[in-house]
């Protein structure tokens, strides 16, 4: 079984070697594939570097089109051509650990999507913000009951997918140039009858560097999930 990890950056030059390092020593012959939208702190370098001397290691180094969804989108078309069996997306920060990567990919045996969730039972969101943890809560909240969706951290982007997910929802027909794009593979892929089931993770602050999420990026986010249900992406 062919596993590769997907990771979009932008700007996690502190993070990104350890958080690589980290996935490849999991074995399984587990790769790894960055989409960085040429960080200007030079994330795209380290990676390179990585790749030269590591063949599990990709780079797709992205100076247009730039964004969260058009990042994730290349990254899953890359994997898939590339003929993985199971893909694995995650943060670059830290805040998802290597070590529950091979959880998810194991209960892909029982669904075709696998979500490390914060808020089932063993899952935990260890952020030191109250403000932020509550924030989560209620937006997790609303995009389960605006989607329909059953699952409890539908807002989760660390995940799991088996190759069949997209072949049905191909990557490149997503329409989500920024980060509802979790949102709208994760609706398709219901719709689509797919099984869909949840393991838990500890949800961390980022290693290092600070949070990349707005109060503007949130309220964005909030009305992309309206247009998802009303099928206008």
């Amino acid at each position: 079984m062919k596993i590769m990890v997907t990771i979009s950056t932008y700007n996690e030059r502190q993070n990104i070697g350890d958080l690589i390092t980290g996935i490849l020593s999991l074995g399984r012959g587990i790769e790894v594939v960055v989409a960085d939208d040429d960080s200007p702190d030079g994330t795209w370098q380290i990676v390179q570097e990585l790749a030269r001397a590591n063949p599990f290691v990709h780079l797709l180094h992205r100076k247009e089109n730039r964004g969260r969804g058009s990042a994730g989108k290349e990254a899953f078309h890359y994997a898939v051509t590339k003929g993985a069996d199971v893909i694995v997306e995650m943060d670059g920060d830290f805040s998802h650990h290597p070590k529950f990567i091979l959880s998810l990919i194991e209960r892909t045996k029982d669904f075709d999507v696998v979500i490390g969730s914060r808020y089932i039972k063993g899952g935990k969101d260890l952020r030191k913000s109250a403000v932020r943890r509550i924030i989560s809560r209620l937006s997790t909240w609303y995009s389960r009951k605006a989607l329909g969706l059953p699952v409890i951290d539908c807002n989760s982007g660390f995940r799991c997918f088996k190759r069949s997910v997209f072949e049905a929802v191909p990557p490149l027909s997503l329409k989500s140039t920024g980060p509802s794009i979790v949102h709208e593979l994760l609706y398709k892929a219901f719709r689509k009858g797919f099984r869909i089931g949840e393991v838990p993770i500890e949800f961390e602050d980022r290693e290092k560097d600070q949070s990349k999420l707005t109060v503007g990026k949130l309220l964005n986010g909030m009305y992309m999930i309206v247009k998802i249900r009303r099928g206008l992406i």
